[in-house]
């Protein structure tokens, strides 16, 4: 079973919302990584959002721009992400999606990538740059490899296409609560659970909302209507503050406490 799947149906069964992690991969090197990623899970975040520094991160906000540039400085590479998966398998079972853009993907090839991540430990990609209509064998790749191929649905998504998203999406449906790209807002915003509902009208699919979500008020206001809350810029920009201080993990663990306490109550 794949970890994705079964953690959703174990939520679901608990009555529960999630909780989604994303860090940048390498930032500021890949044992740190592996460290949050075991912290993460022992903290109880549902699932951990792995970002592959790429050079051109085009739906990415400056703060993990910045993140990509430092993962790309710490000589993480798509291959060293994979390796540092597999370490975390050593100490944590909590499910891993990889967020990339598909250069990485391709220039490895498809079905070669696709065997490999499954086979360190990934459960499922979400990749920013691949739209449905142009994917060609790419959802059934990545079923055969035990992978979710996990879609991006956005507020200005036409109605018909997210009904055809849907349908091919795997694990959870990442809903896209605003214009734009990543990054921390003042609030959330108003239409979220308009956007939610659009999704459900087709599919039984958990909807996970991000993008904007920073504080333990805001992951509590969409984890009202959202089976998933994910928060990526507000921690890693905790990781930059603090990426060169001995305690980095335990300080990153501090902050996403209340964060995951406010989803759990919701």
């Amino acid at each position: 079973m794949n970890r994705i799947v079964e953690r959703f149906r174990q939520l679901r069964r608990d009555h529960r919302k999630g909780f989604v992690v994303y860090v940048g991969a390498g930032d500021p090197d890949l044992d740190a990584t592996r460290r949050l990623a075991v912290a993460f899970d022992t903290a109880g975040v549902d699932v951990l959002e792995l970002g592959v520094p790429f050079s051109d991160p085009l739906a990415d906000g400056l703060v993990n721009q910045l993140a990509a540039q430092r993962g790309l400085a710490s000589g993480t590479t798509p291959a060293r992400v994979l390796d540092t998966v597999a370490a975390i398998r050593q100490e944590a079972q909590i499910p891993i999606v990889l967020y990339l853009y598909f250069n990485l993907i391709h220039r490895h090839g498809l079905e070669p990538f696709a065997r490999d991540a499954a086979r360190t430990g990934v459960d499922g990609l979400l990749v920013l740059d691949l739209p449905p209509e142009e994917s060609g064998d790419y959802d059934r790749q990545m079923r055969d490899a035990g992978l979710c191929p996990i879609y991006l649905v956005a507020p200005t998504t036409p109605e018909d296409r997210v009904a055809m998203i849907v349908q091919r999406g795997a694990g959870f449906i990442y809903y896209v609560s605003r214009e734009g790209v990543t990054g921390m807002q003042p609030r959330v915003a108003d239409s979220i659970a308009t956007g939610i509902a659009r999704i459900r009208a087709h599919t039984d699919l958990p909807v996970a909302v991000g993008f904007g979500i920073s504080t333990p008020q805001q992951a509590r206001e969409v984890a009202a209507s959202a089976d998933a809350v994910v928060v990526g810029s507000a921690i890693v920009n905790e990781i930059a503050r603090h990426g060169a201080d001995s305690d980095l993990v335990e300080r990153v663990r501090r902050f996403v406490e209340p964060l995951i306490e406010a989803v759990k109550q919701a």
